[in-house]
């Protein structure tokens, strides 16, 4: 339940017995909000958190034990009355001392870690997945259709969104990304790194797909928005990287809601 102002409602912040003065935060698409140690989120429902969040629990806490830490997650907090979301609205713990991490050798060498660490927890993939139908989802199985992607495109208003679809469509094959499993399908803008500059992974964006693919967003966003240099895309130009790349792209176009064609035709992609 969102207030006029896009804030967490009082029935929300009582429930999870959140304390101090709310304050918006930058991550989170400027939706997620701070009450003294506590990260609240809106969510879509229950059923992605019903299995997402004892997973990433249970990893969590299995993560902070090790010595040294090499990797850390978030730690999902649940309300007094034990569920996990309250009106579309889900807590974490606050990380105080983090600085946001903009390194791509970093970052990437996360996806690594995080990824290895889930699949070993996640064996399967969670049916809650198919009931997404947030535009991140819908923009995700359509990187993976190109039939479906094209029909889409043309439904979309930006000037010049259909060809630059249809073009990274046009690249695409059947060239095996590798095993798929649960992915952080958002991770170059959701990694911290806390007061020992440990990776600290927040706001988990679920996918079963390929490590190779989610690694592939994460190198775009860097790219796009992080300030990496665009020669970090060079080794993603042939054979599999490539094809992931593309898929990145696709992801990323149709879930941009407007999407900035011209900056996606600059990287030179197709």
């Amino acid at each position: 339940m969102l207030s006029d102002d896009g804030r967490p409602s009082d029935r929300v912040l009582d429930l999870f017995a959140a304390e101090g003065v709310l304050e918006r935060l930058a991550g989170g698409r400027g939706t997620t909000w701070r009450a003294g140690d506590l990260v609240l989120s809106p969510v879509d429902g229950s059923a992605q958190l019903a299995w997402l969040a004892p997973v990433q629990a249970r990893l969590a806490v299995r993560l902070d034990e090790e010595v040294p830490r090499s990797l850390r997650l978030t730690l999902p907090v649940p309300a007094r009355d034990g569920r996990l979301v309250v009106d579309g609205w889900a807590a974490t713990r606050f990380e105080h001392r983090t600085t946001p991490c903009h390194d791509l050798a970093t970052l990437r060498a996360t996806a690594h870690l995080l990824h290895a660490r889930l699949a070993s927890v996640v064996p399967e993939r969670p049916a809650a997945l198919d009931a997404r139908t947030d535009q991140w989802a819908v923009a995700e199985r359509l990187a993976y259709d190109g039939a479906a992607a094209a029909r889409a495109a043309q439904g979309r208003p930006e000037p010049g969104f259909a060809d630059l679809a249809a073009a990274l469509v046009a690249g695409l094959d059947d060239t095996d990304l590798g095993r798929e499993q649960v992915v952080h399908a958002d991770l170059a803008g959701n990694v911290l790194l806390d007061a020992t500059g440990v990776p600290l992974v927040i706001d988990f964006s679920p996918a079963w797909r390929s490590p190779l693919w989610a690694e592939a967003v994460c190198v775009l966003d860097a790219v796009l928005w992080l300030g990496a240099p665009p020669e970090a895309l060079d080794e993603w130009r042939s054979g599999a990287h490539r094809h992931a790349m593309l898929r990145a792209a696709l992801f990323r176009v149709f879930s941009d809601q407007p999407c900035d064609v011209a900056r996606y035709a600059a990287l030179g992609l197709t």
